[in-house]
């Protein structure tokens, strides 16, 4: 277990940033995000991984760099997500999975299809969506960039509205 150096052992941070579509309720360990989502903080805590289930809270008016970077994104500054680290449980595709996705670039999209086959297995493309509805760092790990073959939005698990105005925000969209 990670220990918490801002707040002591065994906690983790809690913190709400207003965006133009919703709360976003960030959940860290240290300095790296462990959940965020346009939900709240126990289905959020609901998903974390067991050992990190078991800590304390302490809320806290923002995780500096993290509450930071995230700011800055929603202000224009699309890349400072990018700075943020993160970690969420799954298995190992999952893990390829969202890997993936922290490679596409604002203002990019990519297929259910080729976010599969970028992940070590063309043929998984229903675990890939998976993947993505399992996605516990929305926005940062971006499973808003991933899309239907053709171009259609396919499904966002806060939704459709949500991920139309992120893809609009970097450019994917007009």
């Amino acid at each position: 277990i990670t220990r918490h150096r801002a707040y002591g052992a065994h906690v983790l941070a809690r913190s709400s940033i207003s965006t133009p579509i919703g709360t976003l309720n960030l959940i860290s360990n240290d300095q790296i995000l462990i959940a965020s989502g346009f939900t709240d903080f126990n289905d959020l805590h609901a998903l974390l991984d067991v050992d990190e289930q078991d800590m304390d809270f302490k809320k806290a008016s923002k995780v500096p760099a993290i509450t930071d970077l995230i700011k800055d994104y929603f202000d224009g500054d699309l890349r400072a997500i990018d700075g943020i680290s993160v970690r969420q449980p799954g298995e190992s595709f999952s893990q390829a999975a969202w890997k993936a996705m922290r490679k596409i670039s604002p203002g990019r999209t990519l297929s259910y299809a080729e976010l599969a086959k970028r992940s070590g297995s063309a043929d998984a493309v229903r675990a890939a969506g998976s993947a993505c509805a399992r996605n516990l760092v929305a926005v940062v790990v971006p499973c808003h960039r991933v899309v239907r073959t053709g171009g259609a939005l396919g499904n966002y698990a806060y939704g459709l509205e949500a991920k139309e105005w992120l893809l609009r925000h970097e450019g994917a969209l007009k």
